[in-house]
């Protein structure tokens, strides 16, 4: 296996660079697995049990199987004052849209949709249901999500390298510093400051009156410790920071994958989606094919699929992941 994750200050540009290189050499034909669906579930099944190492590579689809949605229910019950005055549908737009909103606004909407996506548990459980799985093994998380669900089910933090960020940080809008702050305070007290009481299970919910506020105290528009104005920790450019806990986190899996490069290699790949492919699923692939000893996974809702060239050391399951790993249990 090549060295596509090191501990180096620019690691991950290089783990881009080498997964998209690599990807060039491939036959254009894809595979979706060999055997029924039955056979490679069951296939699956042997390879959690006996494989030295388990990488898992998580995206999107994942939060979805678990019911994180940023359109439907949750979103008309506590947006909809939003959506009637900006026009838009859904939790991401939102995001972009009030960008251009005045601060007290803008950060009374980000406040709840961090709160939604970040400091509630997800209704379903496939995070636990996979962290079931893996238990007694061997195992590290790579994924694109920003939404800590995998703390929140259990899993160990030190076996977790969230690369894109994390909707519980602020990092101040000077490139120069190089920190990220918590917010889960400031979360709460926004939260509360727009009329959001908490339930009897500690849940922020639109109180009886119906009433709520779309904009924050000035008082409450957050900055950096040093006064700076702040901005999500979220990478959108070149001004994403990754800090000293994204650099150990970093440096930890490069450190797995170097100590497993030569075994029985799990590549267990979830809802990852074609956006970000450079991250987890062209790197998985290539490890997959340097390593014969390795079995490339993906579960994946109508984009379960592989290079040709690997197809017999892969497992591709279309389909809901949240039944998928039902099946698994």
């Amino acid at each position: 296996m090549k060295n596509y994750y090191n501990n180096q200050p620019n690691g991950y540009l290089e783990s881009i660079q080498k997964g998209l290189l690599a990807v060039r050499t491939y036959d254009l034909r894809v595979s979706h697995g060999i055997g029924t669906r039955e056979e490679q579930l069951a296939r699956l099944k042997k390879e959690l049990e006996t494989a030295d190492a388990i990488v898992v590579g998580a995206g999107a689809g994942l939060s979805t199987a678990a019911g994180f949605t940023y359109a439907g229910d949750l979103f008309k019950r506590y947006f909809s004052d939003f959506e009637e005055t900006f026009g838009f549908h859904d939790m991401y737009t939102g995001g972009f849209v009030v960008m251009n909103a005045a601060p007290e606004v803008m950060w009374a909407y980000w406040a709840r949709h961090i709160y939604f996506n970040r400091y509630i548990s997800a209704p379903k459980p496939a995070y636990q249901n996979l962290l079931s799985l893996l238990n007694d093994k061997d195992y590290f998380v790579i994924t694109t999500n920003v939404d800590h669900q995998f703390q929140r089910a259990g899993f160990d933090k030190k076996r977790l390298f969230y690369t894109q960020g994390d909707y519980g940080l602020f990092q101040s809008m000077d490139p120069k510093v190089q920190e990220t702050f918590d917010n889960e305070e400031w979360t709460m007290r926004a939260m509360k400051a727009q009329g959001f009481v908490l339930d009897e299970n500690g849940i922020f919910k639109v109180p009886e009156n119906g009433t709520i506020s779309m904009q924050l105290p000035i008082e409450l528009i957050p900055t950096a410790p040093n006064g700076d104005p702040v901005t999500m920790n979220l990478r959108s450019d070149d001004t994403f920071v990754e800090d000293a806990g994204w650099h150990k986190a970093s440096a930890a899996y490069s450190d797995f994958l170097r100590r497993h490069e030569n075994l029985h290699v799990l590549y267990l790949e979830i809802g990852v989606g074609a956006n970000t492919p450079v991250i987890i699923k062209y790197p998985f692939w290539q490890m997959t094919k340097d390593n014969r000893q390795a079995i490339y996974a993906c579960l994946n809702y109508g984009e379960a699929y592989c290079p040709k060239e690997i197809e017999k050391q892969a497992i591709c399951l279309d389909g809901d992941t949240a039944d998928v790993l039902d099946a698994l249990q």
